[in-house]
């Protein structure tokens, strides 16, 4: 994101699209050449990127990057809500590996992030269609990073309530 701001205010949103366009295939291939797979998560956020700058490039419009953010978040949103419906708290197939949580935990937490996706899509389209280009891109760079990260640190209790109890840790103190 940095890429992005750095060439907006340096040349414009044209130079921080192809930029980013860049810098996130970069990101793409350094990711294979260090695990040997490629994240869904980056994979799915890259091909909007690269779809919806190319359109922004290729139609000389900058809506089409401006709306990426609401996109992807909305995706998001749907795909974790429509989990939620079907019985599944998909964000448990995601960080599996890294959290043990009770399937309540699992379920609240993919809730809150889907709302959470939701606002963010919101906010986005209010800041994109009422500011100034310079404006909707530090908002992007400086916003959404503090946003998450924020929302992110609030979701430790809810982690600390539901955490499974590993058998490293039960071992400890048996």
């Amino acid at each position: 994101m940095l890429v992005f701001f750095v060439l907006n205010s340096r040349k414009d949103l044209y130079w921080a699209t192809g930029g980013f366009m860049v810098a996130i295939l970069l990101s793409l291939a350094a990711s294979w050449r260090l695990e040997r797979r490629l994240p869904v998560m980056p994979v799915f956020t890259a091909a909007f990127v690269l779809v919806f700058g190319g359109l922004t490039l290729a139609l000389r419009d900058e809506t089409f990057i401006k709306v990426k953010p609401t996109i992807v978040n909305g995706l998001f949103a749907l795909i974790l809500g429509v989990g939620l419906l079907r019985g599944r708290a998909l964000l448990s197939v995601v960080f599996g590996d890294a959290l043990e949580l009770t399937e309540a935990g699992w379920r609240t937490l993919t809730a809150r992030w889907a709302v959470f996706f939701v606002l963010l899509a919101a906010l986005n389209e209010v800041v994109w269609r009422t500011c100034e280009t310079d404006t909707w891109v530090a908002f992007k760079t400086f916003g959404i990073a503090p946003l998450t990260l924020v929302f992110m640190i609030a979701q430790a209790p809810l982690l600390q309530r539901h955490q499974l109890a590993s058998p490293a840790k039960e071992s400890e103190h048996g």
